[in-house]
């Protein structure tokens, strides 16, 4: 019967509690759940017991304990101490019935985003942190995870390794010889520094507080790059102490060796660069730093790694592979910077690339340059060129659709001590190969036209390169034009991410221009997929529940060519 002297929400709790305790209609999975429920919004410790092992259908509606059901409805359902058997997650209300859905699933698949986000749950204690720790690891053999964006390859050649298409072993004697072909994979990917997390917690307002600490976070990242399993590791943003006490190990566990270069200020994140010992071996590590002391322009702690590959196979020749990674500045509105951060990482891998025979070795370069496609830093890179006159500071890198740096970029950038040539190559370096080449003239004949030359070289505006490079991503879905993305959070979702390759002759992916005689260079097979803005909200963006940075993996598939 009916009790009008009760509350609404309390007769429902009469009726939906306690009315199907039988049957399958409630009680239909095949595992066992915790005895202990909570709920993670108004009333986020809030439990009761379950005196036998439950399971509950989609059908079934959780009563509304703590007021009415539009209160409850607004708040996050979910267990504690679940096991890996029986864990699962109700983000939004679950249906009333087949008839009905949640309203963020109505605007989902209406396309638009719901962009309400998630209370802050209260702050954790050592044993919260220890569970979410246990939650990931749990995960890790789960092959699909509920709020998991598929990302596919895309494919370029047949031959690929990610197709595990095998090449006939059979092959004539003489092709042998003519080219020998080496396949690898190179991933791109900024981790996210705890440190930068936390010092910028206002990008992350939509993400659950438990998401965001690094027990949670590190076992998500590491089961990401176990997945990928690339030969080849640029990371950005590795935290020094992570590094030495968990990273480090734990990637020597899975066969790769680490390099590693921390900033130079107080920020404790860095670059590493790791490879797979059974395909690469080391010829040098070269370490940059963008900071200098004497130059007032240079006063920013970003740096730069650069390493030399000899990868292991069999070859008439030392085949070399130069691999940099870098992070540079991110502020906007010092494009100055930038470039001359860029022109440093450029100049060392001049010094560290070139071959016996006067070539470059493939080169590839990959890092958070935080900078958009199409932006003048980026056709720097791609192009091998750039003439920055009456270009405004905050335009260099395209970041702001309305730049707040107007002041014009000085001709030019950087001051001559820096001891680095407009185009992007030691001084020292130039000098002599100016010397090997019989360029180098005389004291003696130094003549007042000579200094007016020199003197108008020291104000060019135009800066160069020697590498042609490409970029692995398009940074537009052909079908649609809409851009692809690399970082998502709670201010933008861009792409800033890349990696550049110095591309073979009969590399097709290459844009027209960038064939390099580089002792063959490097042919793309195949790469993994970006995503869009769109689709990240779907996952409420970037980092997620599985998704633990706020930047995308990058990751493509090479052949090296040697003839």
């Amino acid at each position: 019967g009916r009790h009008p002297m009760l509350p609404r929400h309390v007769q429902r709790l009469g009726r939906d509690w306690i009315a199907h305790w039988n049957g399958s209609q409630i009680l239909a999975l095949n595992s066992p759940v915790s005895n202990c429920m909570r709920w993670a919004g108004c009333y986020p410790w809030a439990s009761f017991p379950l005196p036998v092992p439950v399971d509950f259908s989609a059908n079934w509606r959780v009563p509304p304990f703590f007021g009415p059901w539009r209160q409850f409805q607004n708040s996050n359902w979910q267990l504690d101490n679940f096991t890996q058997s029986s864990c699962f997650h109700l983000p939004n209300p679950s249906m009333k019935s087949e008839g009905e859905e949640p309203l963020t699933k109505k605007r989902r698949l209406s396309g638009q985003h719901d962009t309400s986000a998630p209370e802050e749950e209260t702050n954790f204690s050592n044993q919260k942190e220890a569970l979410c720790l246990s939650v990931a690891q749990n995960e890790e053999n789960h092959s699909i995870k509920k709020g998991t964006i598929k990302r596919h390859w895309e494919y370029f050649c047949q031959h690929s390794r990610t197709m595990k298409i095998f090449e006939n072993k059979e092959t004539d004697q003489s092709n042998k010889e003519s080219e020998a072909k080496f396949d690898f994979t190179v991933m791109s990917y900024n981790i996210l520094s705890q440190n930068l997390l936390e010092d910028n917690s206002h990008l992350y307002k939509h993400c659950r507080q438990r998401l965001l600490i690094w027990t949670y976070r590190f076992p998500n990242i590491l089961q990401e790059i176990k997945q990928l399993d690339a030969d080849v590791l640029c990371l950005q943003e590795v935290q020094e102490d992570h590094y030495r006490t968990e990273i480090k190990s734990s990637l020597e566990s899975l066969g790769y060796h680490c390099e590693y270069k921390m900033r130079t200020g107080r920020k404790p994140d860095g670059c590493a660069i790791c490879f797979k010992t059974s395909k690469f071996s080391l010829i040098s590590s070269n370490p940059v730093e963008f900071f200098r002391r004497d130059i007032p322009l240079l006063d920013r702690d970003n740096v730069g790694l650069v390493l030399l590959l000899q990868p292991k196979f069999h070859c008439r020749t030392n085949a070399a592979i130069c691999i940099a990674n870098t992070h540079l500045l991110y502020n906007p509105r010092r494009g100055d910077i930038k470039l001359t951060q860029l022109a440093m990482l450029l100049a060392e891998i001049a010094s560290v690339a070139p071959q016996k025979d006067g070539t470059f070795c493939p080169i590839i370069i990959c890092g958070d340059f935080n900078s958009v496609p199409g932006s003048p830093l980026y056709r720097f890179i791609k192009e091998g060129k750039l003439n920055y006159e009456g270009l405004a500071i905050g335009k260099v890198s395209g970041q702001e659709q309305f730049p707040r740096g107007q002041r014009i970029l000085s001709i030019p950038i950087w001051p001559k001590k820096l001891g680095i040539s407009q185009n992007c190559v030691y001084e020292i370096k130039q000098q002599q190969q100016e010397e090997n080449a019989g360029e180098k003239l005389e004291a003696a004949k130094v003549d007042d036209t000579q200094e007016v030359i020199i003197a108008s070289e020291k104000l060019s505006s135009k800066l160069q390169h020697h590498f042609k490079l490409s970029s692995v991503y398009s940074h537009y879905f052909p079908e649609t034009g809409i851009p692809e993305v690399t970082t998502c959070h709670s201010r933008s979702a861009v792409t800033v991410d890349y990696i550049f390759y110095s591309a073979a002759n009969d590399d097709t992916t290459a844009q027209p221009g960038a064939e390099d005689p580089f002792h063959g260079g490097l042919k793309l097979l195949g790469r993994l997929a970006l995503l869009t803005e769109k689709d990240l909200w779907t996952v409420n963006g970037l980092p997620n529940e599985n998704n633990s940075s706020d930047h995308l993996p990058l990751l493509a598939e090479f052949r090296l060519i040697e003839r």
